[in-house]
């Protein structure tokens, strides 16, 4: 037979097969890198989501102490002088107010507002008791009628604050109340210490501050 007629043999069939066999190899590693990365960001997701829970929740159950304040005060019926001893008396119109910066109510108890001079008490008005609900302010109305007495006027030397023209005076008041979390009960109690001073000349209250 002659060479140009030799018959050449065809390659043989598994070169091909380990060509799809490797093909196969290369795609299942690249799908399973693929798992891995979505795997992996999928978890950092839900541990972030996690983290943002706890801290949501720590917010909402850690109870904070509501904050209670004189608002505004007015000054009515102002009468002082030094004779025949020194003395002063006057009704103060105010406004406190109790800001529950928390995610539930805040009940609290009746108590008594207290107006002090030079530490001394000269003057009491009761807050009722109430609610104030979740990230609201509740504001009310209280009447005090301050009147000064005979041991005042001989122990805090009131002539001569009277002749200043000027009476430095503080209001106090304590609320106790409370805060419900799921069904746990948790005691709060809000105090009240505001500074002011009277202007005996405008008969106004003026640098009032409050802790």
């Amino acid at each position: 037979m002659s060479d140009g007629n030799q018959i050449v043999p065809l390659a043989p069939a598994n070169s091909y097969q380990r060509s799809d066999e490797e093909y196969v190899t290369i795609q299942h590693k690249a799908l399973r890198q693929k798992r891995s990365g979505k795997c992996f960001f999928y978890s950092l997701a839900l541990i972030v989501i996690l983290i943002a829970i706890i801290l949501v929740f720590a917010i909402i159950v850690t109870p904070r102490t509501p904050r209670v304040k004189l608002s505004s005060v007015a000054v009515e019926h102002l009468s002082y002088g030094n004779n025949p001893v020194p003395s002063f008396n006057m009704t103060l119109a105010a406004e406190v107010s109790v800001k529950n910066s928390n995610f539930v109510r805040f009940k609290f108890e009746n108590t008594m507002s207290s107006a002090l001079y030079k530490g001394m008490v000269v003057g009491e008005a009761k807050l009722r008791s109430g609610r104030v609900g979740a990230r609201k302010t509740r504001r009310m109305n209280i009447v005090v009628k301050i009147r000064s007495s005979g041991s005042l006027s001989e122990a805090k030397n009131l002539s001569g604050d009277i002749n200043s023209g000027m009476l430095k005076m503080n209001s106090y008041a304590k609320l106790k109340g409370d805060v419900r979390l799921f069904g746990i009960v948790k005691n709060r109690t809000a105090v009240m210490s505001c500074g002011m001073n009277l202007n005996l000349t405008s008969r106004s209250i003026q640098d009032l501050e409050c802790n």
